[in-house]
């Protein structure tokens, strides 16, 4: 459906994912048994909605395609689609990382491609 998808992620546990090679979830990731993800499209409402005020972010866009049948784009937040990867995030898929930082209005996102 979209060739990069998004994560957002304290920049801590992102940083050791570097280091190990993989990501393997967020707390809630590992609760609801699978890595949340967004489309660009949803991405801003994802940080207001689940990570409101909190600095120490980062954005990393990941090669959906890279991802293979393990990403399935399932109904959620408000009926819409989105990306849940069903097993851990190999750094290889991962296209870049940037800061997401705290603005006056809420975070601040760099470009992002569909």
């Amino acid at each position: 459906m979209h060739k990069t998808i998004y994560k957002i992620s304290p920049e801590a546990p992102w940083r050791a994912a570097e280091a190990q090679g993989e990501f393997t979830g967020a707390p809630i990731d590992l609760a609801d048994g699978f890595i949340h993800f967004s489309t660009a499209e949803q991405a801003v409402e994802t940080a207001a909605k689940h990570f409101a005020g909190q600095g120490d972010l980062v954005l990393a866009a990941i090669d959906a395609a890279a991802l293979g049948p393990a990403l399935k784009y399932e109904v959620s937040r408000g009926g819409a689609l989105f990306p849940h990867l069903y097993g851990t995030l190999p750094m290889s898929a991962v296209r870049w990382t940037r800061p997401l930082p705290l603005g006056p209005d809420g975070h601040v996102f760099p470009a992002m491609e569909p």
